[in-house]
């Protein structure tokens, strides 16, 4: 019922307004009670009869007051509307609403979402139970019709969805509930667009409301959409969708970068009647890759973004150096020439962990597609393992050749490799450094220009056969292979035959590195491989990493959403079991756009009604319903009356609140303190402060400069180990600026070794092998900068010019044949060990018959000097059979526990001095070597 252009959900409750003359009269008859002043004389009256009197009438402006209170609440109770919607015919039933939320009710969804929010109200009002169908949330809502008010709350929660709207997955659900309650109206708050999948759903519509009223309504925005991403090598270009009723000319497009700058703005034009444009970005290649969402500007729908993802930009590549990294001299470091020439067209990955065992897989869980080793020599089993299956599976492993390649390495090469490396230049060889040849025309070098100042001076060489010219890419001059390749699986091999740093070529200094780099990453997989999977790269998943929602925000994906695998990934569509956005993980992930390249915004057919159903537009106006604004009204009344009873009966009297005490405030405060006390007393110690045996470990290790043995399990050894350290330490702080701690023991599986710089190795020939894991921990000791002096006290027995074949030392043998290890040699006389704190020519222990293996150091191609390693590095390994502890020992008193071989003192002594330029030499690396220190040694000399 309505007149003008209020309206009432409950008019009958109108006619309490006759009631109001009964309302006056009672008011009339009980006027409010009369000021009441004391009197001190009216003690004298107490004896006089009282008789009651009433006074004859309120005042009128009270009386006023009330009556309007009252005919406000009954008028409220009524349930006024401002400005109602024209109402909609209705037979006995249910409301249907059916709502599109797909994303292309996103731009306009504040205006929808209100008027479905208008027509539930009404529904409420009248108390017409209601079903509420969103369209695209699919059959697993409910389709029983309920309360207005909880179709109202479940309104509230609903949002557009950044998929198309399937309206037939509904059509079995609606038919099931017209079966049950016929519906007496269906009103369909639609999105003015038809899916491709045609009018299958507005006949099925049809056919289910049979006579019921069908009410469309339509008529606004539809947002434009974005289709077609393609980045040729001038442009990106992105494909522009309009509505064949939308009349915008022109749209404008941005670009932004992963953190949500914008790159660039670009303006696309429609011709006449024309539903799509392709819009460009005009770019620089390098600008353009690190765009990664495109969106039209002041549209906020899911269908207006593209996402992009590294499939199309660069190629993800994984790092690993057979060195460690020396951030003080980074150009010495083959990671730093990688970096450089890499970084322009590719995303670098650098693993967090050291230890190649885990370094592996974690690159190869980033979703790498190329992973490059520089001069890594041989891996560990179990990662050769992993790493040949990712290689099956579609990776390309590119590997740089070095000294650790040159002293041996596994079978992830492309080619069979020589045993040592080849020097060009210098004084013992007859050749001079190599320029690089023409690339061949089957090469995918084919057509780079060849630079007349690229040399190589040093190089591995391959083994002649009848396969290596189909797998050489590049050459020298001299027909030796520089670049060799093969294929594997899906995967690629690739070596570069020299370091990628200076050492052996001055290759990575030039513009060719960077195109020879280019040119192998461009024959790279785009996809993630993954050595995860059982059965290959076509098993591996995807998972939801950041989706978008219905306005094309990012959001977290919910719990309900499926992976999608990597073979599946290019034919996969948005919907609402896989919606829009990234899949993958942080440092690798793939885009999933709504609209594909075959996308287009269609008009809604109604044919299927035929002409039954009301076509109507959305309401401009706003409906208002009055109830809150005249309860509001009515309670302000109510307050005013109250005010004026409370001055007619002769004014307020103030309350006086007596304040508490300071010292019942101390008594109140002090139960609160003391449970405070108490629930701290009560927390467990662990809460408050806490400690562990590893944690203790670790500062003693850390706290103080700590010499440092493996321990075997043989209590003998165990003990001489740590007497002769015990015994070395002291003559450290006597003789040096150094006073280390008393030394640890390490259990080399499970402690942490980077505390150490020097670890001390006996061997025991009854030693049980250390297994993968140990045996790549100690690897990656090694190659961050820890040296392991290795003993195998067996000087008397082996020959003293090999490593002869004791059991120490072919436990020795079984212990490095799982290593990464340089080649080997003697200390030689101008090594930086023969001087760091001593002058020594020689580093005897218990025994003097052993020599002390250290790291080969490659000579110079000029004047045979031997170089500064690179980054102030020490070998890694050290290997000596003099029985070094043995020579330290002391006891408690101070006394030697063992004799030397033979018993002289001198030979003790100069034992305690190797063992001093050892330590010194672990700790401060090859600074002796500077020429700074030349003359003041040679004054010591006498020369």
């Amino acid at each position: 019922m309505g007149f003008l252009p209020i309206a009432f959900s409950s008019p009958w409750i109108l006619t309490a307004l006759a009631l109001l003359p009964v309302i006056w009269w009672l008011l009339r008859l009980t006027p409010p009670r009369p000021k009441q002043v004391p009197f001190p004389p009216t003690r004298l009256l107490l004896d006089i009869e009282e008789r009651e009197e009433t006074p004859q009438r309120s005042p009128w402006w009270l009386t006023l007051l009330r009556l309007l209170l009252a005919a406000i609440l009954i008028i409220a109770l009524a349930g006024p509307v401002w400005r109602p919607a024209k109402d909609v015919a209705m037979n006995d039933g249910p409301l249907w609403v059916l709502l599109d939320n797909g994303w292309t009710a996103a731009s306009s969804w504040t205006e929808r979402s209100a008027a479905a929010d208008r027509i539930l109200s009404d529904a409420s009002r009248t108390g017409r139970p209601v079903l509420l169908v969103a369209t695209a949330d699919g059959p697993a809502q409910s389709f029983e019709p309920g309360s207005a008010v909880a179709a109202q709350d479940r309104l509230r929660a609903l949002e557009p969805r950044p998929w198309t709207a399937n309206r037939g997955e509904l059509t079995t659900g609606l038919r099931k509930s017209a079966g049950n309650v016929t519906p007496g109206a269906i009103i369909w708050l639609s999105d003015r667009t038809q899916p491709d999948s045609g009018t299958t759903f507005q006949q099925d519509l049809s056919r289910i409301a049979g006579g019921t009223p069908v009410t469309v309504y339509q008529g606004l925005g539809i947002p434009m959409g974005l289709k077609s991403l393609d980045n040729t090598a001038q442009a990106l270009n992105v494909t522009v969708l309009r509505h064949p009723e939308d009349s915008r000319p022109a749209a404008i497009l941005t670009a932004l970068d992963l953190k949500g700058v914008p790159l660039a703005e670009t303006a696309v034009q429609f011709d006449a009647d024309a539903t799509e444009a392709v819009a460009k970005f005009d770019l620089p290649s390098e600008l353009r890759n690190d765009i990664a969402r495109v969106e039209i500007a002041g549209t906020q729908a899911a269908g207006a973004v593209q996402l992009l993802d590294d499939s199309w930009r660069r190629r993800v590549v994984g790092l690993i150096s057979g060195e460690a990294g020396d951030l003080a001299q980074p150009l010495l470091s083959p990671l730093y020439y990688l970096q450089r020439a890499l970084s322009p067209f590719s995303d670098l990955r650098l693993p967090e962990q050291t230890d190649i065992a885990d370094a592996v897989p974690e690159l190869i869980d980033q979703g790498i597609s190329v992973l490059i080793l520089a001069d890594v020599g041989r891996l560990p089993e179990d990662t050769r393992a992993t790493l040949s299956k990712w290689v099956e599976d579609g990776g390309m492993l590119i590997r740089f050749a070095g000294p650790r390649t040159a002293g041996g390495t596994d079978d992830l090469i492309p080619v069979t490799l020589r045993a040592g490396d080849r020097t060009l230049g210098g004084s013992l060889s007859w050749k001079q450094p190599q320029k690089l040849a023409t690339f061949a025309d089957t090469s995918p070098f084919a057509g780079l220009e060849v630079p007349d100042e690229v040399t190589v001076s040093r190089q591995v060489l391959a083994e002649p056969t009848s396969d290596l010219p189909d797998r050489t890419w590049a050459t020298l001059e001299d027909g030796t292979p520089l670049v060799t390749a093969s294929q594997t699986g899906k995967g690629t091999l690739v070596l570069f035959h020299v370091t990628a740093d200076t050492n052996w070529s001055n290759l990575p200094l030039s513009g060719t590195f960077i195109d020879l780099l280019r040119r192998t990453l461009a024959l790279a997989s785009s996809g993630a491989a993954t050595a995860n999977s059982s059965s290959g790269a076509d098993q591996s998943v995807l998972p939801p990493l950041r989706l978008l929602d219905g306005f094309g925000r990012f959001t977290s994906p919910p719990a309900d959403v499926t992976p999608i695998t990597v073979a599946d990934f290019q034919h996969a569509s948005a919907s609402r079991k896989t919606p829009a956005g990234l899949y993958g993980s942080e440092d690798g992930f793939q885009a999933l756009n709504l609209l594909g390249p075959e996308a287009a915004l269609l008009p809604l057919d109604l044919s299927a009604f035929n002409g039954a159903a009301d076509v109507r537009t959305y309401p401009s106006n706003d409906t208002m319903d009055l109830r809150a604004i005249l309860f509001s009204l009515a309670f302000l009344l109510l307050l005013m009356d109250a005010a004026a009873v409370i001055l007619l009966m002769g004014g307020i009297s103030w309350l006086r609140l007596r304040p508490m005490t300071s010292r019942a405030t101390t008594r109140a405060m002090l139960p609160l303190a003391l449970g405070l006390l108490l629930g701290l007393a009560a927390l467990p110690e662990d809460s408050r402060a806490q400690s562990s045996s590893d944690d203790v470990r670790a500062l003693e290790a850390t706290l103080e400069t700590r010499l440092a043995y493996v321990i075997t399990g043989v209590p003998e050894i165990d003990e001489a180990s740590a007497a002769g350290l015990s015994g070395l330490s002291m003559f450290l702080a006597d003789r040096t600026a150094l006073e280390p701690g008393s030394p640890l023991g390490v259990d080399i599986s499970r402690d942490e070794l980077a505390f150490y710089s020097l670890l001390y190795w006996p061997i025991d020939p009854d030693a049980e092998k250390p297994d993968a894991r140990t045996i790549s921990r100690i690897d990656t000791f090694m190659r961050n900068g820890g040296t392991i002096l290795f003993d195998t006290r067996d000087s008397l027995t082996s020959s003293t010019t090999s490593f002869g074949s004791t059991p120490a030392t072919l436990k020795l043998r079984e212990i490095l044949d799982g290593l990464d290890i340089p080649p080997l040699e003697p200390v030689p006389p101008d090594h930086v060990l023969t001087k760091t704190f001593y002058l020594l020519d020689t580093f005897p222990g218990r025994y003097a018959t052993s020599p002390l293996w250290v790291e080969s150091l490659e000579q110079t191609a000029t004047n045979g000097e031997r170089p500064v390693r690179a980054g102030d590095g020490v070998s890694p390994i050290m290997i000596t059979g003099n029985d070094f502890a043995a020579a330290w020992a002391v006891d408690d008193s101070g006394s030697f526990l063992y004799p030397t071989v033979p018993d002289d003192p001198v030979q003790r002594d100069y034992a305690f001095r190797s063992g001093v330029n050892i330590v010194m030499y672990t700790l401060t690396g090859n600074y002796k070597a500077d020429q700074v220190h030349i003359p003041a040694l040679l004054e010591r000399l006498g020369q």
